[in-house]
């Protein structure tokens, strides 16, 4: 019995060692505040939805100049239920609209997210959410680092681009 337990207790203790020196790599490095070294985003605008209760679209250029390859994999947007990355696609002759798995960015790589391509969806917005506002967003990355920015707030006849 006493051998059971101690063979039990070195398996244990072995298989936490050869975890703690796992092939895992370190996440992307992250600065304070919500952001990733060589990451940017510019030109960022959410496009609130035309018939009350749709999604709003968020809008942005990506700029990304680190020293290694990331992928992103998500969006969240403050106060939103919820928040996604989508792709416009053709499929069998039509446009359809998708959710993105992650998308990898090498340095020197910019990328626009803009209408009929690449764009954030932002489910259940706050009704207090006006044109003019600001809202905070957060780029979601494969590691669980987030770079966060502002975007400006639109009407949805304004302008996107």
């Amino acid at each position: 019995m006493r051998n059971t337990i101690f063979a039990a207790f070195a398996l244990g203790a072995g298989s936490l060692a050869l975890a703690a020196c796992g092939s895992e790599e370190a996440p992307v490095e992250q600065t304070p505040a919500d952001t990733v070294e060589g990451f940017e985003v510019s030109n960022a605008r959410l496009i609130l939805p035309a018939v009350a209760g749709n999604p709003a679209a968020l809008y942005f250029d990506l700029s990304y100049n680190g020293e290694r390859g990331i992928a992103l994999r998500g969006l969240e947007v403050e106060g939103a239920a919820n928040a996604a990355l989508h792709e416009m696609v053709e499929w069998a002759g039509k446009m359809d609209m998708n959710e993105m798995g992650p998308m990898a960015m090498q340095p020197g790589d910019n990328v626009s997210f803009e209408p009929g391509g690449k764009h954030g969806m932002v489910f259940e917005l706050p009704d207090t959410v006006k044109a003019g506002d600001t809202v905070t967003a957060r780029i979601v990355f494969a590691r669980g680092n987030k770079h966060a920015f502002e975007a400006e707030v639109r009407d949805a006849g304004d302008d996107r681009n």
